[in-house]
């Protein structure tokens, strides 16, 4: 399985559907399906019944994943794609709009 070029907590923007040109942060990357989770981005409304946690139930609004080839890395401000290349024997990610290491 390849190495996912976006990870948890990166700053993406969307570049395709409902929500194009949204920004936020990713909660969580499902590698299996290429999904991500973006902060405040794709909201669904999900009817839910009382439970513990949730004592009245009711309609909750939550983000819902959106693939991964619709979001795009922020870096700096600017949307860039990502590559990898070996930094001495360490395998790293680089933005490619700016050639700069991003960790």
């Amino acid at each position: 399985m390849s190495t996912m070029k976006i990870k948890k907590g990166d700053t993406v923007k969307v570049i395709a559907g409902k929500d194009n040109g949204a920004e936020g942060k990713v909660l969580s990357v499902d590698i299996k399906n290429h999904k991500v989770l973006v902060e405040g981005v794709n909201k669904i409304t999900k009817h839910q019944k009382p439970s513990q946690g949730n004592p009245n139930g009711g309609i909750v609004e939550k983000e819902a994943p959106i693939d991964i080839s619709n979001v795009m890395l922020v870096v700096k401000g600017k949307t860039t794609r990502v590559g990898f290349k070996m930094d001495g024997d360490k395998k790293v990610r680089y933005a490619k709009a700016t050639g700069e290491v991003i960790d």
